[in-house]
């Protein structure tokens, strides 16, 4: 899915993370800031990365601002982010029913 316009998902609340996709041309260009990102740095890149996969993001400069959010909750941010930027907002495929 390619990312149209810049979108935003999500919260600076606790347990909540706010996720920022713009156009891309260089990948995937990733920007993390968390509160424990000395101890799930790598699960929640791996986490992003996973659903950017799945959604086929191929150019995006995303930026995600985590104040320690699940697993489950990243991967809904990050899906939403993608869809607004689309202008998607009905018959969404939450939660991985997108291949």
């Amino acid at each position: 899915m390619e990312i149209k316009k810049a979108a935003v998902a999500g919260t600076l609340e606790s347990s909540d993370c706010q996720v920022t996709v713009e156009p891309g041309s260089k990948g995937v260009e990733l920007s993390i800031e968390s509160s424990v990102i000395n101890q799930f740095g790598n699960q929640i890149k791996k986490t992003i990365i996973e659903t950017l996969d799945r959604l086929e993001v191929k150019d995006a400069k995303v930026t995600v601002v985590d104040k320690g959010a699940l697993d489950c909750t990243l991967k809904a941010r990050v899906e939403g982010a993608v869809y607004r930027s689309n202008d998607i907002v009905s018959d969404i495929p939450w939660g991985g029913a997108v291949r």
